[in-house]
């Protein structure tokens, strides 16, 4: 009498029935990773909402979060989607902190006084104009509003 017992299926010849590679399913799963701790929550020194999507902060300089912009080397910090600043003039400027050539990170740089793109060497003023393209049509980054009131700065737009 022949029986007709199978051998256990492997995992990855499981996931490929299903017609997802192990690629796949490993992308889809640090994409929801990533997404998940991106969401700010405990890590933000001031928690504030913000409702329909517009950037309206209130920080407090003395917060030890924001020390870098006091520090010489540095005067610059990233709170949520924007960067700030203290220019060499002493004034308080905010951009938004990705660059519009492909999405990375921009510093300030307090010896020239400019915001730059290390990744391809985009330079911006401090008004958040392209001053250096990476590429012909790269667009400017937007700029923020701030209002300095003791040691509170506020960021909006309006």
């Amino acid at each position: 009498m022949e029986t007709n017992q199978q051998e256990p299926i492997k995992r990855s010849e499981f996931i490929r029935s299903l017609g997802l590679s192990s690629a796949a399913l490993m992308a889809f799963y640090c994409m929801g990773a990533l997404t998940s701790c991106s969401k700010g929550g405990s890590d933000d020194p001031d928690p504030t909402p913000n409702p329909g999507g517009k950037v309206d902060f209130t920080i407090d300089l003395n917060n030890s979060a924001y020390a870098d912009l006091k520090d010489a080397a540095k005067k610059f910090v990233y709170k949520d989607d924007v960067l700030i600043a203290q220019a060499k003039n002493g004034n308080y400027i905010a951009v938004a902190k990705i660059c519009t050539h492909e999405g990375n990170l921009v510093t300030y740089r307090p010896t020239v006084d400019n915001l730059y793109c290390p990744n391809h060497g985009s330079e911006y003023d401090l008004t958040g104009k392209v001053t250096v393209p990476a590429v012909s049509n790269q667009a400017n980054l937007k700029q923020y509003k701030t209002a300095l009131n003791g040691t509170s700065l506020r960021v909006f737009e309006e």
